[in-house]
C-alpha cells in the first residue's frame, strides 16, 4: 500500500467538471494498493496518518495534528502509484492491484478514517478526475507498507 500525503490549504476532485469532493486544511491523499495488501496494512497508515503532527503550533513547530485544527481528508485513489518505469518509456502497471481487489480495500481504508472521526471526502475509484490543491508548505510524505 502507498499514500502520497499533502498537506493543503485546500483540495478539489472533480468529475467531468462537477465536483464529487472537496475540503479546506487538511491532507489529499493519493492511495495506491498491491495485489497482497489488505486490512493489517491500511490500518497501520490510518493510524500514521490520522496521528501525523505537521501543522505548526504557536511556536511555528510542526506539533498540531488534523484534529488539532479541525482539518479534513481527501481520499483519491491512485493506482499509477504502482507504476514501473525501469523497461522502456511506457509504465507498466502489474503491481497494482486490480481493480477488483483494490476497490473494496480503498472503500475500506476510507470508511477507517472516517470512523477516526475524521471528516472524509473522496474521489470515485476508477475514474479519470481533476484534482485542483493548494499545497500547504509544501509538506509532502510518501507512506509505503
Amino acid at each position: 500500500m502507498r499514500v502520497v500525503l499533502q498537506k493543503v490549504n485546500h483540495a478539489a476532485v472533480s468529475i467531468d467538471n462537477a465536483v464529487v469532493g472537496k475540503i479546506n486544511q487538511g491532507y489529499l491523499l493519493l492511495v495506491g494498493f498491491a495485489p497482497d495488501d489488505g486490512e493489517e496494512q491500511i490500518d497501520y497508515l490510518v493510524h500514521k496518518i490520522t496521528n501525523l503532527r505537521v501543522f505548526e503550533d504557536e511556536n511555528g513547530k510542526m506539533n498540531k495534528g488534523l484534529r488539532d485544527v479541525n482539518g479534513a481528508i481527501l481520499s483519491v485513489s491512485q493506482f499509477t502509484l504502482y507504476a514501473d518505469t525501469k523497461h522502456g518509456n511506457r509504465p507498466g502497471f502489474s503491481q497494482a492491484a486490480r481493480p477488483e481487489i483494490a476497490e473494496p480495500l480503498y472503500d475500506l481504508f476510507n470508511q477507517k478514517l472516517a470512523a477516526t472521526g475524521i471528516r472524509v471526502e473522496t474521489g470515485q475509484f476508477g475514474a479519470m478526475m481533476k484534482i485542483d490543491l493548494e499545497n500547504d508548505g509544501p509538506t509532502t510524505i510518501l507512506y509505503e507498507r
